[in-house]
């Protein structure tokens, strides 16, 4: 018994002597630098654009020390609201947003900036002139508007027609879109007796698949003889093709989209939508992360960084290895 008693008090003895030099061992361990927490709100997550903006910008801050805190805005302007004054009660060294509304953000980031938290915008904007932004970091989503408007001319010929913008005017980018994309239709109607492009109807998406089904469908009851339609995003051109099949009028009805999402090149590529100014959130992220890295070492920096996009057409589907 003696024997036993002695053997449970050296193997106690023992497991309390490790633990003690594990705990002496961690203690003399670096730890890691966290320079601060930057709050990202982003549109919405459920859309991969966003989704991959929220987790290259967690990956580039990672890389120079800082914690990201990425939330969602699920398009709801007091949700997103809210979540920045979160942010702002957390005390996070800087806040980026994908604004739900660029004119409606415009309130709480004067919050940030009375808080003294700097704010940066990327792929959206912020339209309140009041409102003080680092910088914003997007897309030219003017020059790929032009691009999608020079696409719908080059999908329809010679014979012009009637088409449907699917629109999302809440947002500054898709704004911008519709801009240029009519900017170059008008420059190709001006002087011509034939052969027109002329927009019939301008219907809001949201950006949304369900909601670009139905305001398709409404448009072939209210307008049958279009022959064109653009889409603001890849989720709109996919939404606007699933009515037109339905509708059986997929084959003479011509697809314009924007975005260049793995599922809209996949429609691309398969005939199903002609064509997209395709974007890079990759590249928005890593600059939205550098310019935040950049502002904190003292670094000037410009109120704009935009990305030029890319017209991806079926021949660039069919060479694009990284689809199925």
């Amino acid at each position: 018994m003696r024997k036993f008693l002695f053997l449970v008090v050296l193997l106690a003895f023992v497991m309390f002597t490790a633990s003690c030099r594990q705990n002496t061992d961690d203690a003399n361990k670096p730890k890691k630098s966290v320079k601060g927490t930057v709050g990202v709100s982003v549109l919405t997550m459920t859309n991969p654009f966003f989704k991959e903006i929220a987790d290259v910008l967690t990956a580039e801050l990672a890389k120079d020390g800082y914690e990201v805190i990425a939330v969602s805005g699920d398009h709801d302007v007091p949700k997103q609201r809210k979540q920045v004054q979160d942010f702002l009660v957390q005390k996070v060294s800087a806040i980026v947003l994908c604004p739900c509304d660029s004119r409606a953000i415009g309130a709480v980031i004067k919050e940030a900036n009375q808080a003294g938290v700097p704010v940066f915008t990327a792929d959206i904007g912020c339209l309140d002139p009041d409102a003080k932004v680092v910088t914003h970091v997007a897309t030219d989503n003017y020059q790929g508007g032009k691009q999608a408007g020079e696409a719908m001319i080059e999908a329809l010929g010679e014979t012009g027609g009637n088409v449907l913008v699917l629109d999302y005017q809440k947002v500054e980018s898709c704004i911008l879109r519709i801009k240029g994309f009519d900017e170059v239709l008008a420059k190709h109607n001006a002087g011509r007796t034939a052969g027109k492009i002329n927009v019939v109807k301008r219907l809001p998406c949201d950006g949304d698949k369900d909601k670009s089904y139905k305001a398709t469908q409404d448009t072939l009851e209210s307008n049958p003889d279009i022959v064109g339609i653009f889409a603001i995003n890849d989720p709109a051109a996919l939404g606007a093709r699933a009515a037109l099949e339905k509708a059986t009028k997929a084959e003479r009805i011509k697809i314009i989209g924007f975005d260049g999402q793995p599922e809209g090149k996949q429609a691309i590529r398969d005939g199903k939508i002609y064509a997209d100014p395709i974007q890079f959130p990759d590249k928005i992220a890593q600059e939205t992360a550098r310019a935040i890295v950049r502002h904190f070492q003292g670094d000037p920096l410009g109120k704009e960084i935009l990305i030029p996009t890319r017209l991806y057409r079926q021949a660039d589907g069919r060479k694009d290895a990284t689809l199925k």
